[in-house]
């Protein structure tokens, strides 16, 4: 049964809203349509207060798809499609400190991507949102007409080997994903165009030469960011955001150094971009 009192509370005009009313622990049919709506409404959507355990977060991401194993990361111990996202005194990195959508460079990207933080440090640790449809349809009518009409090269293994050479593990040789999706995708839910172009993983436009491409690519990763395009998350422990990887970019701030952030997070297989 649904629980009483839901409450969505949108965050900014484009995109982002608090659900409030809802465990995501138990999450019957009546209650993943609300979630499911909200999402496809708002883009990313938070929840507080989710003392959230591993199997209900699977089970939630389930609810929407097929979950999928991190291309570069290990899951978590008996969950590999948990990823853990962790950063102390001892990290080199952090998951997620450029714009993205997560893993954009495999054949079917990610639908969605649900985070469960249960580790804050006392300040900081935002993460940043954008919505790809604002970006989109801030551009003008000739610029979009000329994007719809190209294609472009997602590939993990640059941006993969970069972190595994900054963190001293050893890839093996393996190979990574790469994928040639549309510049401008249609969410196949919504029907809306939004920009698939993201700076972790997106290396070229296709046909363009490379200095066109470069442009091109440099102008689009500084147009994502505008800040009327976003809003902004500020964790508290258990809480959960689910962002939709097929209209939203995501980052997350690293200023909170030596301290420690750590969750769990699930990707949900998503379709072919058109």
């Amino acid at each position: 049964m649904v629980q009483q009192q839901v409450a969505v509370r949108r965050l900014t005009p484009v995109l982002g809203a608090e659900i409030h009313g809802i465990d995501l622990n138990r999450v019957d049919d009546a209650t993943f349509h609300i979630v499911h709506d909200a999402l496809i409404e708002h883009q990313v959507i938070f929840f507080r207060g989710q003392d959230l355990s591993v199997e209900a977060q699977k089970a939630l991401g389930r609810r929407f798809g097929e979950l999928v194993a991190h291309p570069n990361d290990p899951g978590l111990e008996g969950h590999p499609e948990v990823m853990i996202i962790h950063a102390d005194a001892n990290s080199k990195r952090v998951a997620g400190e450029s714009w993205h959508s997560d893993v954009s460079c495999e054949e079917e990207p990610p639908l969605g991507s649900i985070l469960r933080i249960h580790t804050l440090p006392e300040t900081g640790g935002d993460t940043l949102f954008a919505s790809m449809y604002a970006a989109y349809e801030a551009l003008s009518e000739p610029m979009r007409r000329f994007l719809e009409g190209l294609r472009a090269v997602h590939d993990g293994a640059p941006y993969y080997r970069s972190v595994n050479a900054r963190i001293g593990r050893d890839d093996g040789g393996r190979s990574y994903p790469r994928a040639e999706h549309p510049v401008v995708r249609t969410h196949p839910e919504t029907g809306r165009k939004a920009l698939f172009v993201n700076e972790m993983f997106t290396t070229q436009i296709a046909g363009l030469f490379r200095q066109e491409s470069d442009a091109l690519l440099r102008f689009l990763f500084d147009h994502v960011k505008q800040p009327q395009f976003q809003c902004r998350f500020r964790w508290e422990k258990d809480s959960v955001a689910f962002w939709d990887n097929r209209c939203v970019q995501h980052q997350a701030i690293w200023d909170y150094w030596p301290q420690t952030r750590s969750g769990y997070r699930v990707t949900i297989k998503g379709e072919r971009p058109v």
